[in-house]
């Protein structure tokens, strides 16, 4: 019997793309009428921008997915200058240490957070805390100075999250392992890094990353774009499932079905057969979130941005979470004697402007990034464009807790879940999971 995925985003299509390759059989079926999900890569002139991720770290399951599909040749690295990465502090923008080591001797910190890295190699660990939040681990282990200058950007600006309220032992449960094994976060990292060789390479597709998962659905012999799934039923008397969808009943019957739905789209196909389930999908937060991309001549910009990019902490009252130097990054972007910023607003610390009018973002940001960067007096973009989710991230805070326990509740009735909400928010999160799943289903 085969298995309806519902849902065309990077889950959805790694696992129709594994199960095809296992002989499995399966259908497809996404509202959009492209796949792809939030990987979206538009060409805007000159100017190529993507309004999903903006790169990719290169984990072993995604380099055996391009591969797959013969798209490593496309594999375009980050420039060297990438590995910098910068914070503001008190009014400018700061290198942030790149090692445990460098912690050490760089300025960013103050004497008393440095000296609170060697007392971290010395905490006892304590008992694990499944409530524990990210702001609390790292306030006990490294103190206040650290939560506010490195994990509150960091989180704001990655995971347009808030550490006072997301859960360590669902967004970052490697860190909460490293303190019971190592006893020492900075110990651990120090030994998980030397062992896994130091940074993972940091990249795009040079068409954009558009082209991973358009590759992906050329190649799936069933996918239906186009189709959203408004009727999910378990049969009481054989336990297949039928699926109707915009275009009408789904072609046959499934045996086993796969979410991977965000779990706003998920819930309500949930409703008649599993309120509780559904209820709890429901709850799970995204905040919004704006990408503002502007565009300056080099010449009127003083920064040399000579890294990844730059993030700001709460402590210094910015209007945007922070910016990629996409031009530092991926020079080929934009046109020659130009530079451009990804700029994010909004996030859950930020909600007020992310709603703003685009007017209004577009200017506050042209005001923010001419004050941070040195943009020449009178100086205005020669490009500027917005692109809006208001529903960005999902965010593991304490509301995810229950909505991963109905996912394990709802694969015991043949209904799996593979997406960010589930795997992880990175893409190799999620192509992880996806590529695990489909090897269970094979396995019977």
């Amino acid at each position: 019997m085969p298995i309806a995925i519902l849902g065309g985003g990077i889950s959805g299509l790694t696992l129709a793309w594994y199960l095809q390759r296992a002989g499995l059989d399966y259908d497809l079926f996404d509202a959009a009428p492209h796949p792809g999900g939030t990987i979206r890569s538009e060409q805007h002139g000159p100017y190529l921008i993507e309004t999903g991720p903006n790169s990719l770290q290169l984990s072993d399951e995604l380099r055996d997915l391009l591969e797959g599909l013969g798209l490593t040749s496309q594999i375009q690295d980050a420039a060297a200058v990438s590995q910098n990465r910068y914070v503001l502090r008190q009014g400018r923008y700061q290198k942030l240490p790149a090692s445990p080591p460098s912690l050490l001797t760089s300025s960013f910190f103050s004497l008393k957070a440095r000296f609170s890295f060697l007392r971290e190699l010395t905490r006892p660990a304590l008992p694990p805390d499944p409530q524990e939040t990210l702001a609390h681990f790292f306030r006990r282990r490294f103190g206040a100075e650290v939560v506010e200058y490195a994990l509150n950007p960091f989180i704001s600006g990655i995971y347009a999250g808030d550490p006072e309220q997301l859960l360590l032992h669902k967004t970052f449960p490697q860190l909460a392992a490293l303190e019971q094994q190592h006893g020492s976060v900075v110990r651990g990292l120090m030994k998980s890094k030397s062992a896994a060789g130091g940074r993972r390479r940091i990249f795009t597709l040079r068409e954009g990353l558009q082209t991973l998962t358009d590759t992906l659905a050329r190649k799936l012999r069933r996918a239906h774009f186009g189709q959203a799934a408004t009727i999910l039923r378990r049969r009481p008397d054989d336990g297949l499932w039928e699926l109707e969808t915009t275009a009408g009943p789904a072609p046959r019957l499934y045996h086993q079905v796969v979410l991977t739905l965000p779990t706003y789209a998920a819930a309500p196909l949930l409703q008649d057969q599993f309120p509780a389930e559904a209820a709890a999908l429901a709850q799970v937060y995204y905040p919004p979130m704006a990408a503002v991309y502007t565009a300056y001549q080099r010449a009127d910009v003083q920064h040399p941005l000579d890294g990844f990019g730059a993030l700001h902490p709460k402590a210094e009252q910015p209007y945007a979470a922070g910016s990629i130097w996409t031009s530092s990054i991926f020079p080929n972007r934009v046109p020659s004697g130009q530079v451009l910023f990804t700029t994010f607003v909004g996030g859950s610390q930020y909600e007020a402007q992310a709603r703003q009018p685009e007017a209004e973002q577009k200017a506050a940001v042209h005001h923010e990034l001419s004050r941070l960067y040195g943009v020449a007096a009178g100086a205005e973009p020669v490009w500027q464009y917005r692109y809006y989710w208001e529903r960005a991230i999902p965010q593991f805070d304490a509301r995810i807790v229950p909505a991963h326990a109905a996912a394990d509740a709802l694969a015991q009735q043949g209904l799996h879940v593979t997406a960010n909400w589930r795997a992880g928010v990175g893409v190799p999160d999620c192509v992880r999971h996806a590529r695990n799943l489909a090897t269970t289903l094979a396995a019977g």
